[in-house]
């Protein structure tokens, strides 16, 4: 699915369709979902939202939906699957395989709600359930299926990893340049994706510490990787993807409220995104922040 160079966008609170397709117009060529949780996908079903002009993936017996896409991003959405179990997998990925461009095993997160049924960077101990899972979608599914790791607590561990991923059959993979203990705050180790990328001959997404424009070629001359993938960067200004360069982020803040409007995104979401990029850039406790903070509708936050 690498065909070029390219820029890819990450992260749960990224992941709503209207922060994914703003970034793509700013200029990632992929997007990633959220991580959805298997448990909670193979109770749902796949609906069209004729009045969007969206396909729908709605929890049975609620209005609840857990993933809405577009035919607009059908060639650059990755959906996201937090899973520990090969089975359920398959069965969460067989229902939305034909609306997305590929299907992604989070191997990576660290957080509790993840760690603790055993999926996200639980799963880089347990090389088995790995194949297992990866395998298995492989063998069922016409959809590319990828995945993305931590770094292991040595070098060697990590791309002893790698290669055996690499034998699962996957045509790319994604490392993030921290391991499990390490902080947000602290440096990504871009020299040991270089290891990974240089043990492998399938492509690699190298992620981590990508805050600019500039810093897609700085990690890609460093690690060697085919294609990068931002965050936390691409959280606080979108516009990091884009040749241009920034937009201002008040403008960047304001296109994202529009399509958030535009797409009926849930009121939840938009506020812990809202909140996330005010925190960044000036306070929380100031007039904006309490503003949004006290918002219960879209309307609202208008």
């Amino acid at each position: 699915i690498l065909h070029k160079s390219q820029l890819f966008l990450d992260n749960i609170l990224l992941g709503t369709l209207p922060f994914r397709l703003l970034a793509a117009e700013y200029g990632a060529d992929i997007t990633y979902g959220e991580e959805i949780i298997d448990h909670k996908f193979v109770n749902c079903q796949r609906v069209i939202n004729e009045s969007l002009g969206t396909t729908d993936f709605v929890e049975r017996g609620t209005d609840s939906v857990v993933f809405r896409t577009c035919p607009q991003e059908r060639d650059k959405v990755v959906f996201q699957i937090g899973t520990s179990d090969a089975v359920r997998a398959l069965k969460a990925a067989e229902i939305v395989c034909n609306d997305v461009a590929a299907i992604d095993i989070n191997m990576g997160c660290p957080k509790a709600f993840s760690v603790s049924g055993g999926m996200g960077s639980a799963l880089l101990s347990k090389p088995e359930l790995i194949h297992d899972i990866l395998t298995t979608l492989r063998r069922n599914l016409n959809t590319p299926v990828t995945c993305k790791i931590r770094l292991l607590n040595t070098r060697q561990d990590t791309v002893e990893l790698a290669r055996r991923i690499e034998k699962c059959g996957v045509p790319a993979l994604a490392v993030h340049g921290r391991k499990v203990k390490d902080r947000p705050r602290d440096p990504a180790k871009w020299d040991e994706i270089a290891d990974v990328v240089s043990a492998l001959s399938i492509p690699v997404i190298a992620n981590g510490n990508v805050f600019e424009y500039e810093d897609f070629k700085r990690i890609k001359d460093a690690t060697g990787a085919t294609s990068v993938m931002a965050a936390r960067g691409a959280l606080w200004n979108a516009s990091i993807f884009s040749a241009k360069g920034k937009v201002p982020w008040e403008d960047f803040k304001t296109e994202y409220v529009r399509k958030t409007i535009l797409w009926d995104n849930d009121i939840k979401s938009t506020k812990t995104t809202l909140r996330e990029i005010i925190m960044h850039y000036i306070c929380l406790e100031g007039t904006e922040g309490k503003g949004v903070i006290k918002c219960g509708s879209s309307a609202d936050v208008a």
